[in-house]
């Protein structure tokens, strides 16, 4: 019989509607409920693409037993992270300060019913004892027990962590003095646990971590700007980057980043794609294409691109969230070969440059299988076969195409069909920044796409909503909706110049300052004003596997008030810095968004305003954004454009292209000679 979940529009709620298990959705009715029969909350967060919620699901809430004790004793609610990270995001903090060990997916914590806090809390059980972990039925019944006779201790635990809780947001830091050191810190750290074979920080399992890679790239921009290169910063990220796209955490047929990699050579991945990382990814193999002309980063970003278009981007516009690790109840079934399979299809030169390159000539790598992971490379197939650079990159190409039609025949992973607006901004940022620096209209138009389907389906009355699904939009935004999104406007607007995208971009940070910013103490609530009261507002600015939402408001903030000259946004953003000030200084590294906010209002940061017509226009707006300048922002205005603010509006054209040129909040005389122009550009380039 259907539980609670049957009219949700989570994939991953849905796959629970059938369970025996009752469960519920998050809300009054559920929570009433626990309240009014004093059961316990049993409280399981999870994903559609998450391997492990799969597994606990098979094993105990599809059985009529486990489910028995689960009705019996709770009030069983069931959560998607993705549609609500703010109770993923406060559950999370309090499993960690419970277990004092960080959680994961599936989340599973016990809430006490009339004020929902946590009194303890785990990720996966097994159904029988093993590896340490308690049988699930055997931790049921002991949590219930514990709640029915050990309510003072419950009861002074709880006051405990409301305690904890509330000491997570800062006092504001306001007359704290910034400066750049954190910025040398986080390059310390970084270096420190930098993996000099396999590329990455830290040991297995290995995250992208775009935001520290972008870090690092900008680090050594600024450094070729002051005259003091630091080509082992580079070498970070691109070293890094490039064992990534090489790796099995890429996928080698079909482009596209799965989540991370079980191992420190990016060989073997957790299979789950999620749109979350791709976009960021997709920007950051842009930049490197950009940076050093290596012909691997455009092909890995076209094929990201292409997968995007081809795989993730709905009928109407909107990106679909993710894709599942398993097919045919089985992880990663969809990716991997046997090595006969692969022979069958190809021509015997193609095999052998595929086999050598990606090691099918080695032992299988994934549980008797192979998955595609490069070994050798270009030269050293060269050097075993004979072949020419061409002919081998030619023979791999075809071996690509062919693998790709071959696979494109089996039973497919799930895909998460939830569009979610944070998502969708990191992906339109992702494929504007494709289309501008690939030179691809169509990534432009599949950003654009994006955003009029945002537009369209969550923006309703003057406020962004979080999720859409089945036609159907609902729950109200969080912090990372708003600042992501104007992000991803302001790369848009720097692709191609449109009155509307700054009109919707200025009304996003309006809202942003009205109902998410904390007035007292600075920064931004993920939450805002008239959200759901839960037992936490938290206030987040360290980056997870997500940009930090305090970082991006900070950094389009001080963006937006460089462009427009409002004195407000940047304020709004320095004061976040302030508030975050002792936790950047304290762990810089965890805290690269932020950072480049810092960095944007204490190093030098460029707005160019172009105003003209025509080639002309173009031909200025090619070269001020033809090399890798990570602090200069572009808009190139056409001189008969109507509608602009006040300040822009100012800055007209003649009859002839004008730059007008700003670091931070000082603007230099405009410039009217090309010449002139590309001298004054150099001054805060890097040209390699």
């Amino acid at each position: 019989m259907p539980n609670q979940l049957t009219d949700a529009t989570s994939p991953y709620l849905l796959q629970h509607a059938d369970n025996p298990v009752d469960w519920h959705q998050w809300g009054k009715e559920a929570l009433t409920l626990a309240e009014s029969t004093d059961r316990p909350i049993l409280l399981s967060i999870g994903y559609s693409a998450c391997h492990w919620c799969h597994v606990m699901a098979h094993e105990s809430f599809e059985d009529a037993a486990t489910a028995e004790v689960m009705n019996r004793l709770f009030v069983n609610i069931k959560v998607d992270r993705e549609e609500r990270p703010d109770l993923d995001s406060i559950y999370q903090t309090a499993h960690q300060l419970l277990a004092q060990r960080p959680g994961g997916w599936p989340l599973t914590v016990f809430l006490t019913p009339h004020d929902q806090l946590p009194f303890f809390a785990g990720t996966y059980f097994p159904p029988v004892s093993r590896h340490g972990l308690p049988a699930f039925v055997d931790l049921l019944e002991g949590v219930a027990n514990a709640y029915r006779t050990q309510r003072s201790e419950i009861s002074e635990q709880n006051q405990a962590m409301l305690q904890a809780l509330a000491g997570l947001n800062p006092d504001g830091g306001r007359h704290q003095q910034l400066d750049t050191m954190p910025l040398e810190g986080a390059l310390d750290q970084l270096s420190t646990s930098f993996d000099e074979r396999h590329g990455g920080f830290g040991q297995a399992p290995k995250f992208p971590h775009p935001s520290h890679l972008a870090l690092l790239l900008r680090s050594w921009a600024q450094s070729r700007v002051d005259g003091r290169e630091a080509p082992r910063i580079r070498y970070l990220a691109e070293y890094t980057l490039t064992r990534m796209v090489e790796g099995g955490i890429y996928d080698q047929l079909g482009g596209g980043f799965c989540r991370y990699s079980v191992d420190p050579e990016w060989m073997i991945p957790h299979f789950e794609k999620m749109l979350y990382d791709n976009g960021p990814l997709l920007a950051l193999c842009c930049d490197l294409w950009q940076i050093s002309g290596n012909r691997l980063f455009r092909d890995k970003s076209l094929q990201t691109a292409e997968w995007i278009r081809r795989e993730m981007q709905s009928p109407q516009g909107g990106y679909y969230s993710t894709l599942d690790a398993d097919s045919e109840g089985e992880e990663g079934l969809f990716y991997v070969w046997e090595k006969a399979q692969v022979e069958l299809l190809l021509e015997p030169d193609e095999y052998r440059h595929l086999a050598t390159r990606f090691g099918l000539d080695r032992p299988a790598n994934f549980e008797g299988r192979w998955h595609l992971h490069t070994f050798a490379s270009i030269a050293e197939l060269n050097e075993r076969y004979g072949s020419s650079g061409e002919s081998a990159r030619a023979l791999l190409e075809s071996a690509r195409h062919k693998l790709f039609s071959a696979r494109e025949e089996r039973v497919r992973p799930g895909r998460d069909e939830k569009i979610l607006t944070s998502w969708n901004a990191l992906m339109i940022k992702g494929m504007a920044r494709a289309g501008r620096l690939l030179g691809k209209p169509a990534c432009l138009s599949s950003a654009e796409a994006a955003l009029g389907f945002v537009r369209q389906n969550l923006w309703v009355d003057g406020r962004l909503l979080a999720t859409h699904k089945d036609g159907r939009s609902h729950l109200s935004a969080y912090l990372d909706d708003y600042a992501y999104l104007i992000d991803a406007l302001l790369e848009l607007l720097q692709c191609r110049w449109r009155v509307d995208d700054l009109a919707f971009a200025i009304e996003l940070a309006e809202s942003l300052l009205e109902h998410f910013q904390d007035r007292n103490q600075g920064g931004f609530f993920f939450t805002a004003d008239d959200h759901e009261t839960l037992i936490h507002r938290p206030k987040p600015f360290s980056d997870d596997s997500t940009p930090a939402g305090n970082g991006v408001a900070a950094l389009v903030l001080l963006r937006l008030g460089y462009l427009l000259g409002n004195g407000t946004y940047t304020e709004a953003a320095e004061r976040t810095l302030h508030c975050a000030w002792a936790q950047i200084r304290q762990q810089p590294y965890a805290h690269a968004t932020l950072l480049e906010a810092l960095e944007r209002l204490l190093l030098p940061s460029e707005t160019i305003v172009l105003r003209g017509e025509g080639e002309a226009l173009e031909r200025w707006h090619r070269r001020a954004t033809e090399h890798y300048a990570p602090r200069r922002d572009v808009f190139a205005i056409p001189a008969n454009c109507e509608g602009l603010p006040q300040l822009l509006a100012a800055r007209r054209a003649t009859e002839v292209t004008v730059a007008y040129l700003c670091q931070g909040s000082h603007c230099e005389t405009p410039i009217t000679s090309f010449d002139n122009f590309e001298t004054r550009l150099r001054q805060s380039e890097c040209v390699t």
